[in-house]
């Protein structure tokens, strides 16, 4: 959707906001590559992401969603704009109980003040394990 450059400010903002997120330190979460409307971010899997059924638990994939989104959204938005997610629809596809997952996504509609975003995740094969719209809104 996106063919604008990537801002240097907002490609800072971004790697600085998702370098102070707590949440995302705890799960593990590396920033991968952010381009204008698009961000990756990278997710290991271990034990203390699994459920009882020894599949990653489908919160933890919510949350790598969820954090990619910010930061892809970060790359547009103004500097001084703040967002908040509205929803998030997630279909998971299937399980994944081992390697690394990436979540890749990308703003499909920027409107003034609601946000949508397309997610996918996959697994180190490139199969996808979940894909997800959500909403963000900007904060007054």
């Amino acid at each position: 959707m996106n063919k604008e450059p990537l801002d240097p400010a907002k490609a800072e903002r971004a790697v600085r906001a998702f370098a102070a997120v707590p949440f995302a330190k705890l799960l593990g979460m590396e920033l991968g590559e952010i381009q204008s409307g698009v961000a990756s971010i990278h997710l290991t899997v271990r034990d203390e992401l699994k459920q009882n059924q020894g599949v990653v638990h489908g919160g933890a994939i919510a949350s790598l969603m969820d954090t990619a989104a910010a930061v892809a959204l970060l790359t547009l938005i103004e500097v001084h704009e703040r967002v908040t997610t509205t929803d998030l629809t997630i279909h998971y596809l299937r399980p994944i109980t081992t390697g690394r997952m990436s979540a890749t996504a990308r703003v499909v509609r920027r409107g003034q003040r609601v946000m949508v975003l397309n997610i996918e995740v996959t697994n180190e094969q490139g199969r996808t394990i979940a894909t997800a719209v959500t909403g963000y809104i900007k904060l007054q």
